[in-house]
């Protein structure tokens, strides 16, 4: 019986020759996806790129921008090494919705899972704006306009009208915005501070009361005073005695920036609307901004009988309730003063 003849490629039919080629090609395939995948797994959960200088790379991502656009500028910063990956993996981990705006120091070497979950939680960069005590509203809008992160222009609010405290702010905030942040802080307070105010206080609206506590906040920067302070101004307020607060005279000659100088006689009788030796009652505004516990002070101050204090030496005042007691304080003040005088003068020789 005779055999069919064999073919040259082994006996193989076309068929299975076919098969066996999808077969390789499938197997090739596969391996690549793997590869891919493995490739995908590490770009996403290994070390990022390292940072070109230093120990991080600062980005900052606009607002509205899209997720492509997110992922390029990644990559453009070299933080990490393929926008498509990070594209996927944000549509994949359900982030791509949720990522927020902002400036970003990515450490280098951060793996693109860190960088798209701080993206995520909005783990931007911390900016902070300190305004300090009894400074005064022009001076606070110089702060603002010096800050190099923020942006827009902001004109100096009404003196007394914003809280002293340090603000948290990021890259490009607006300056407008971040000053009525700190109006409303104010705002907010005094309000509080105002509906629990001691009964028979002698102002009558909490703008009076910002006014005299920038005066107890610029007379003392001893917080255990501050109570003791207010009570001495609310008590002569009550019994008709002039303030005489040389900050008043010092904010009507230079607009409370330092005067460099003692007050001159001439200018403690100089007709300014600011002079509490010269006016009765409350200067005409604010002479700066008031913090937190100068504001508590005067709305709550000491029960004392109080009229008069004057510097013990230390940073601190002593008190008293008479004018003789007073005047005693003040002679013991200024022995004081002429004896580290003397002392200065003689270690300088």
């Amino acid at each position: 019986m005779s055999r069919p003849p064999r073919s040259r490629s082994g006996g193989l039919t076309p068929l299975r020759r076919l098969v066996i080629s999808l077969g390789s090609a499938a197997a090739t395939i596969a391996a690549v996806a793997v590869l891919a995948l493995v490739w995908a797994v590490w770009s996403y959960q290994g070390p990022g790129p390292a940072a070109k200088s230093g120990e991080a790379t600062t980005v900052l991502l606009r607002k509205g921008a899209s997720l492509p656009e997110i992922a390029n500028d990644l990559q453009r910063a070299g933080v990490v090494r393929s926008a498509p990956v990070f594209v996927t993996a944000a549509q994949v981990t359900g982030a791509a919705r949720a990522l927020k705006a902002g400036e970003y120091r990515i450490a280098s070497r951060a793996s693109m899972a860190r960088i798209l979950a701080d993206i995520r939680a909005g783990d931007v960069v911390r900016h902070f704006i300190t305004i300090p005590e009894g400074m005064t509203s022009e001076m606070a809008a110089e702060v603002l306009s010096r800050s190099p992160v923020l942006s827009g222009v902001a004109p100096a609010p009404p003196e007394g009208a914003i809280l002293p405290e340090t603000y948290q702010v990021e890259r490009g905030d607006d300056r407008a915005g971040v000053l009525k942040r700190m109006m409303d802080a104010r705002d907010d307070l005094l309000a509080q501070l105002w509906m629990k105010r001691a009964q028979g206080l002698p102002f009558q609206s909490p703008e009076e009361a910002v006014t005299l506590a920038s005066i107890v906040e610029k007379e003392t920067a001893v917080p255990a005073e501050r109570p003791r302070v207010a009570a001495v101004f609310v008590n002569r307020l009550k019994t008709g005695m002039r303030l005489e607060s040389d900050p008043t005279i010092i904010y009507g000659l230079t607009g409370g920036r330092p005067l460099g100088r003692g007050i001159r006689l001439s200018e403690l009788t100089s007709a300014t609307p600011y002079n509490t030796y010269m006016i009765d009652g409350l200067p005409p505004t604010p002479i700066a901004n008031p913090g937190r516990e100068s504001l508590a002070a005067v709305l709550d101050p000491a029960k004392t009988g109080d009229l008069f204090f004057v510097a013990d030496g230390t940073g601190g005042h002593v008190f008293a309730t008479t004018y003789a007691e007073h005047a005693q304080n003040v002679a013991k003040w200024r022995a004081a003063e002429k004896a580290r005088a003397a002392e200065a003068a003689g270690v300088g020789k």
